[in-house]
């Protein structure tokens, strides 16, 4: 660390025991061991942290990474709880940046204004290409501030092949990644363009995730907005997401997942999955999506498994959801393939069981409103409907397909029958 930031970082420290203010929002937690706690998110002293302190320009073309690197480094050094701050009406220039853990106390880093990440790919040689932004095992952490992550993936989109089937199949980064950090809060933010994923989860426990909208354009390639992946006592509520992949995934090794009043569209939908792929034992349980509107979505509440496969998705419910216009409104595919090359039969399958689809209306674009496409080897198990309404966007009688899927109908279900 240099002379001058080695100062700056003491002038912090002093600050320190300066006044306090606090904005009441409380949440209760639960860590990967079982524990709950109650949490204040914004007791946040009024000492803090200034990127522009550490030499940040926010231009939107000077290169901001080493002074986020050194005012992270301050905060996290800090014994009191502190604030990051990313000043509002400024652009920042990063290249791919770890805020590294563990801290000695919890932080708020308060992203005002925008986050720009570099448009030069080439910055990116010799690190992780699939990330840019990473919070890595940082506890009692918060993201908030109503500023914007901006991607710049239209660099990253033109080279895919998605896009262009000429381009080699690698990787692009997460815009935003967040990974074995627990009593984490991500709140109030715009995420736009993200090079691939625009925020991801991995291995965290007791977070709340809210007020997050998120765009890109429908044709862009992999641009999930909320992955979850091997993650516990997940809350997600009052996002507004449109993208070119799913609005919220959730994947492997996560439980006791509830997402909330969610608008999801353009995109693939709210997806559980892919699981199984190449053979692999993947497991997702306990998940809750209750009250969404899915708008002009290619899914909209959908369970993928690869044949060949292993582990379970089970104990899940949606319910309340709207659809409008919709061209799978449900579907379980436990013979998905995203890949070049067909996908053969095989015998063994990622089980799904224990499925509620309830209070679910609206239109679905094509005729097939329910899809229910299951393994000959291991069957669905345990699907519910009821009160299910869904009809075509010209108001005519929608269809059901169904194969190896054990169904259970209470109340009024439309479309009634099946086809396989």
């Amino acid at each position: 660390m240099t002379m001058h930031a080695s100062l700056l970082v003491l002038a912090f420290m002093l600050q320190l025991g300066r006044g306090w203010s606090h904005n009441k929002m409380d949440y209760n937690f639960t860590g990967s061991s079982g524990n709950t706690w109650r949490r204040t998110i914004q007791s946040i002293p009024t000492g803090e942290i200034m990127v522009d302190d550490f030499g940040a320009r926010g231009d939107g073309s000077t290169d901001d990474t080493k002074a986020f690197v050194a005012a992270w480094n301050a905060a996290c050094a800090s014994s009191a709880p502190v604030t990051m701050r990313v000043p509002v009406g400024k652009t920042y220039l990063l290249r791919p940046i770890i805020f590294s853990g563990p801290c000695k106390s919890s932080i708020y880093v308060a992203i005002e204004g925008t986050i720009l990440a570099s448009a030069r790919i080439s910055d990116w040689n010799g690190t992780d290409r699939r990330l840019w932004m990473l919070f890595d095992k940082v506890a009692g952490l918060s993201v908030q501030g109503g500023g914007t992550i901006d991607g710049n993936g239209q660099v990253w989109w033109k080279l895919s092949c998605k896009v262009d089937s000429n381009q080699p199949c690698t990787n692009a980064p997460t815009a935003l990644t967040f990974r074995a950090c627990d009593r984490l809060s991500v709140s109030n933010l715009k995420f736009r363009n993200s090079q691939k994923m625009q925020v991801t989860f991995s291995k965290c426990a007791g977070v709340q995730i809210s007020g997050l909208t998120i765009s890109a354009p429908d044709e862009s390639p992999n641009t999930d907005g909320i992955h979850i992946s091997g993650s516990t006592n997940v809350k997600i509520s009052n996002c507004v997401i449109r993208t070119g992949d799913d609005c919220i995934s959730i994947v492997s090794g996560s439980r006791f997942v509830t997402v909330t009043n969610i608008v999801c569209g353009p995109g693939h939908g709210i997806s559980i999955g892919s699981l199984g792929v190449n053979g692999a034992e993947h497991t997702v349980s306990d998940v809750l999506v209750d009250t969404a509107r899915l708008e002009g979505s290619t899914n909209g509440v959908r369970i993928k498994t690869w044949q060949g496969g292993k582990g379970y998705a089970r104990n899940i419910i949606f319910r309340n959801i709207v659809m409008d216009n919709v061209k799978n409104p449900i579907i379980i595919d436990q013979n998905y393939c995203d890949s070049k090359k067909p996908c053969g039969e095989q015998k063994s399958a990622v089980a799904v069981s224990g499925v509620t689809y309830q209070n679910i209306k609206g239109t679905s674009e094509t005729p097939v409103a329910m899809d229910f496409d299951c393994s000959s080897s291991v069957p669905c198990r345990g699907i519910t409907l009821q009160n299910v309404n869904l009809v075509t966007k010209s108001g005519a009688v929608a269809k059901s397909f169904c194969r190896n899927v054990e169904l259970t109908k209470y109340g009024t279900v439309v479309p009634s029958t099946c086809t396989s």
